[in-house]
């Protein structure tokens, strides 16, 4: 009976984690947090069960990020800094203290958070993922030099193994001559050569016939030089070997292949490690083997492959051409062939297509029958030898490579430098076939299924080839790949550490993506995901995983892998912490711990921790009410009617994987984009249409123009504007009213007051980004960093402003009884209507109002704001910009970081840009936006290849009936 009355040893689920006894239990074996107060946490008390998933949720700005990174990881980031030397610690980034009071049983911390990829041009999935590190002492290890010449595997040979293979290749009984190579010092005499011979000992040469003594079946010759002095050799240095041994096969002898073996080994000695075997049979034709201890064959030396070799980072291994980045300034295809559907006899060569340079395409059509060219058909259709004329040319036809060379010799000419200019770009390196190494690092190659091909024959593929597999080929080819015994031995680990990279890139939706595919034109869904497969494939086990909405950009048919594999993180002993909105991962968590109630100083409390259950019957928790229905997102209604003489249409759209859409996107409405990830959403909206549109409007537009036939329905637009997911700033001098220009007419209020104009202050003169008013001491910071040699630097409080930014006599400006940095320090609530009359200000200031950032204050650095915040900004400063026509606005995953409340006030704001006459088009998969929608396009139905179809489009509840679609389940769910 007292053991039923015990308390048990874990803290009860409907107990909140502030319970001081639940604290105490948990001291030791959780995670515990005490006194947190960093941003706007609220003096936080939490206990995080460790070898748990935890998902942390709450409105957009309420604290989550401030208590998970900026607290929890930012402290085992720090003591982890801390616990190096001295020395050590001057290399690294030095971290601050969070502000809080005690965290106890902080495990290892790995974040992996939302973050643009890199620009790094060299950085690609492959050296990412770390599987590229792999491959490199793959292919050092256990690669195969194969000889481009003969395609034979190239080896060094070895006396036993030059002995063993002279016993097998040639038949029983044949005599033989082992030689060496005539010695051919620099600046030697063939006679001083002869008498240094014969003084080491070497009396007799060899001399091999002519080829046409050969054929008459003339045999090698013995000369001795005892009989014929050195003077009268009369034979060429190029036909004389010197004589070792003469011997005769006998393969079943041990003696006769271990003498063969030390006159081979006699020949590698004197003759750089060459030595060549010249048969004597009798009323036959002679013949030669070759041998060396050297890596050579057919004439080439090869370089012993080193992990060095494989790198394009290093002089060693990258191409001396393009230094390892695969593409050089030249002849840009895509411009000379700008529709490689037309045929050639439609002019798909755009330098041949005007009168001047016709002839070359005349010349081309003249050829084309020889050459078995087809006029005809799509260039793209054509087989690649029929494109390397076009490209090289043949006969009287120059090529397109031979007329840009014509150019290039006329450039001193103004109008073919013009005229060349026009199809300048950057190209396949030429030098490496864009493989980015040197041409000896592409001999060496691993054997394994010839994927694609019938039945996935062997074939050799070196480490660019190997590059150049998607994921899930690649992983495929490495399951099946051809090794000997002792490789697999000497490989196994490597293949291991290989094989499980490409099991998690798959498993996280990434099986569409190329090895080579560079970082930077990743979307930011797929770095993180690239993230989290890297720290994945580390293994480790007892760490904190702490991640950022891992689901950005991932399909809802895709979150259950996701789930899984941090399912599998946490059940191998790891504790997993996740900010995450997502429904499916909050119903998969083992506990929550929603933040609010609401956002910035309205938030930082723990409303809710618990079980998701729970969560449902909480009266506390915002989430709770709308995982429980309590609250919900409508579904409209009505929709908006599509008129089909009113809509921008895109036609053969083909860049990347999309498969020549035909697709129409509906003015005046609400347009959703959605499918898999990789499906070509991306590539539809941000490449094609947004990039089409602006080159129409003649706007300055960097970058290339997606491949499409045409755009129509441009002008039915006045202008087009992309929201993306880039940040809106990095210095704490920005900051959200300045960002959507708000501050510019505050500026120009206070400079209006009388005092201001007494002084002769202009609105400069309010500004802390430049000198005049700011307190320079700061520099209109606020704070003063202090570095500290071996410890985090400091900032304090500068002492001259007092961390109000500006001199004393610019703060004597009062506008309404407030100086400016009283003013920056009002919530746009408060500013709203402390400007209330001053259209220029507040007009600005209720856009950040209208998408729910109204507890900010007008003075928070950018670089605190989470990333749904910065985005809303960016909308907010669209939304402030007055436009005398019909704007069309793209927004890349606007739900990001937001909250069901968000969203929908998110919602809200993009409606009443429709009804002030204004197109919204998102690429989104969060189906409260996807069921809201007016119009919706489903791109799949898979990623990569096997994507760029339009599944589904049309209204919500038609998209949803449509069985090929994978967004159609998730979308009558959320329907019904």
């Amino acid at each position: 009976m007292a053991k039923t009355k015990t308390a048990p040893k874990r803290a009860p689920k409907a107990k909140k984690a502030t319970d001081g006894a639940s604290k105490d239990r948990f001291v030791g074996r959780d995670l515990v947090v005490t006194g947190a107060r960093q941003h706007n946490l609220k003096n936080v008390d939490v206990t995080i069960p460790k070898k748990q998933l935890v998902v942390v949720t709450g409105p957009s700005g309420s604290g989550k990020s401030s208590l998970v990174f900026d607290t929890i990881y930012a402290e085992g980031q720090r003591r982890y800094v801390e616990s190096l030397s001295a020395y050590a610690r001057q290399f690294l980034d030095r971290m601050d203290k969070p502000d809080v009071d005690l965290i106890t049983g902080l495990a290892p911390a790995i974040a992996i958070e939302q973050q643009t990829g890199t620009k790094n041009p060299r950085s690609t999935v492959a050296t990412q993922t770390e599987v590229y590190d792999y491959l490199r002492l793959l292919m050092a290890r256990v690669g195969t030099t194969v000889s481009p010449v003969s395609g034979e595997v190239v080896t060094r040979d070895s006396p036993r193994s030059a002995a063993e293979a002279i016993q097998a290749v040639l038949p029983e009984k044949t005599r033989f001559y082992l030689c060496f190579p005539f010695p051919a010092h620099k600046g030697a005499k063939k006679v001083e050569e002869l008498e240094a011979l014969r003084a080491r000992g070497f009396f007799r040469l060899v001399a091999l016939p002519t080829e046409k003594q050969a054929e008459k079946g003339a045999a090698a010759e013995v000369i001795d030089l005892n009989e014929t002095p050195p003077e009268s050799v009369r034979t060429p240095v190029s036909r004389l070997l010197v004589l070792v041994d003469r011997l005769a096969t006998h393969p079943a002898s041990d003696p006769t292949t271990n003498r063969i073996a030390d006159s081979v080994e006699q020949a590698f000695r004197e003759g750089d490690e060459r030595a060549v075997v010249v048969t004597a049979p009798r009323d036959q034709p002679f013949e030669t083997l070759e041998f060396s201890a050297r890596f050579e064959r057919d004439g080439m030396e090869f370089e012993e492959p080193t992990p060095q070799l494989f790198s394009f980072n290093s002089p060693l291994g990258a191409c001396p051409a393009c230094q390892g980045f695969g593409r050089v300034p030249g002849v840009d295809p895509d411009l000379v062939i700008p529709n490689p559907e037309l045929s050639l006899r439609q002019g798909a060569l755009a330098p041949f297509r005007t009168e001047q340079w016709s002839k070359h395409q005349r010349s081309l059509v003249r050829i084309a029958g020889q050459a078995g060219i087809d006029l005809d058909a799509p260039y793209t259709l054509l087989p690649r030898g029929q494109k390397d004329i076009v490209w090289k040319g043949q006969g009287e036809y120059v090529g397109v490579d031979g007329f840009f060379s014509y150019l290039q010799k006329k450039q001193y000419k103004m109008h073919y430098r013009i005229y060349a200019a026009r199809f300048r770009g950057y190209t396949r390196c030429p030098a490496c076939d864009g493989y980015r190494l040197r041409p000896q690092a592409l001999t060496v190659k691993l054997k394994g299924p010839a994927l694609g091909t019938e039945g996935d024959t062997p074939a050799w593929f070196h480490i660019g080839e190997l590059s150049e597999l998607t994921t899930a080929d690649a992983r495929a080819f490495f399951d099946a790949v051809e090794l000997s015994q002792h490789d697999q031995e000497v490989a196994g680990r490597l293949l291991t550490e290989v094989r499980k990279r490409l099991d998690y890139l798959v498993e996280v939706g990434l099986d569409y993506l190329t090895l080579d595919r560079l970082a930077m034109t990743l979307s930011g869904g797929e770095t993180q995901r690239i993230n989290l497969a890297t720290s994945l494939g580390s293994s480790l086990v007892g760490s904190l995983y702490v991640l950022d909405e891992p689901t950005i950009g991932l399909h809802p048919r895709d979150n259950d892998r996701l789930i899984g594999i941090l399912e599998g993180l946490r059940d191998i002993g790891n504790t997993v912490l996740v900010v995450e909105h997502d429904e499916q991962m909050m119903r998969r968590a083992d506990q929550l711990i929603d933040v609010g109630p609401g956002s910035g100083a309205l938030g930082g409390e723990i409303m809710f921790q618990g079980t998701f259950d729970q969560a449902l019957d909480d009266d506390r928790s915002l989430t709770g009410a709308y995982l429980s229905g309590r609250k919900s997102i409508p579904v409209p209604e009505t929709r908006r009617p599509t008129d089909p003489d009113r809509q921008i249409a895109v036609t053969g759209a083909r860049q990347h994987n999309l498969k020549r859409l035909d697709v129409a996107f509906p003015l005046d409405a609400i347009t959703v984009v959605t499918g898999v990830s990789g499906s070509g959403k991306s590539t539809l909206v941000h490449s094609t249409l947004y990039a089409g549109l602006q080159r129409i409007k003649g706007n300055d537009f960097e970058g290339k123009v997606g491949a499409h036939d045409e755009i129509t329905g441009a002008d039915l637009v006045e202008t087009v504007e992309m929201v993306d997911q880039s940040p809106i700033g990095k210095s704490p001098r920005s900051n959200p009213v300045t960002y959507i220009k708000a501050f510019d007419a505050i500026r120009e209020l206070l400079a209006s007051t009388h005092q201001a104009k007494i002084r002769g202050y202009r609105a400069g003169t309010f500004s802390f980004n430049v000198p005049g008013g700011r307190c320079e001491t700061c520099q209109g910071e606020g704070v003063v960093q202090i570095e500290m040699q071996f410890l985090a630097d400091l900032y304090l409080e500068c002492e001259a402003c007092h961390g109000a930014r500006f001199k004393q006599d610019v703060l004597e400006i009062r506008f309404k009884g407030k100086n400016v940095a009283e003013i920056l320090d009002l919530t746009v609530d408060e500013a709203v209507a402390f400007f209330k009359g001053q259209k220029r200000v507040a007009g600005r200031l209720q856009t950040l109002q209208d998408v729910g950032l109204g507890y900010l204050t007008l003075g928070q650095p950018s670089n605190t704001l989470s990333g749904g915040e910065a985005q809303r900004v960016k909308l907010a400063a669209h939304l402030s910009k007055s436009h005398q026509g019909h704007t069309l606005y793209l927004f890349d995953e606007p739900t990001t970081g937001l909250h069901f409340d968000d969203i929908k006030t998110l919602l809200a704001a993009f409606n009443a840009l429709v009804e002030a006459g204004h197109t919204v088009v998102l690429i989104e998969h969060n189906l409260d936006v996807i069921k809201a929608a007016d119009w919706v396009i489903d791109i799949g139905p898979e990623g990569g290849r096997r994507g760029g179809f339009v599944v589904a489009e049309g209204t919500p509840e038609q998209v949803a009936t449509v069985e090929a679609s994978h967004t159609a389940p998730f979308l009558r769910a959320a329907l019904a």
